[in-house]
């Protein structure tokens, strides 16, 4: 056995799942983590395409650093292994929220009203890669 195959078997055995996945999950987490903190601090900076953009939306400027913390407190608690879960959660209704907010806008469909289902999407699928328990909710087999 060579010194790959072995990383790859004792990366296994502590883990209980193999190398790829393990790292997919990972490249999910920072994707999510990455966008969600760029988006929450831009709230709070407040630069002005940022503020044009939230104007575009039919929300007023005051709310641009509420929306900005609840992004960022959403994020924290995905961020963290032990509040992940929630954290998902939060996440689907802040995310959910910007679906709407496009939506009533009529922005285009893929690209601009269904964003951030994808970011949701991306959200979710580390949890459903590494929790067992998730995916036996969702596809539990009698």
């Amino acid at each position: 056995m060579n010194e790959l195959e072995m990383s790859t078997k004792s990366a296994t055995i502590a883990t209980g799942f193999s190398r790829r996945r393990l790292w997919t999950a990972r490249g999910m987490y920072g994707i999510v983590i990455l966008f969600m903190l760029f988006d929450g601090i831009g709230k709070l900076a407040k630069p002005k395409q940022v503020i044009e953009g939230t104007l575009e939306l039919g929300y007023e400027e005051r709310h641009i650093a509420v929306l900005g913390v609840l992004g960022l407190i959403c994020t924290i608690l995905y961020a963290v292994p032990r509040t992940r879960f929630v954290g998902a959660l939060l996440l689907t209704g802040f995310l959910g929220g910007a679906v709407a907010a496009q939506f009533r806008m009529d922005n285009p469909l893929w690209s601009n009203t269904l964003f951030p289902v994808y970011i949701a999407v991306l959200a979710w699928g580390p949890l459903w890669l590494l929790d067992q328990r998730l995916r036996n909710l969702i596809w539990k087999r009698h």
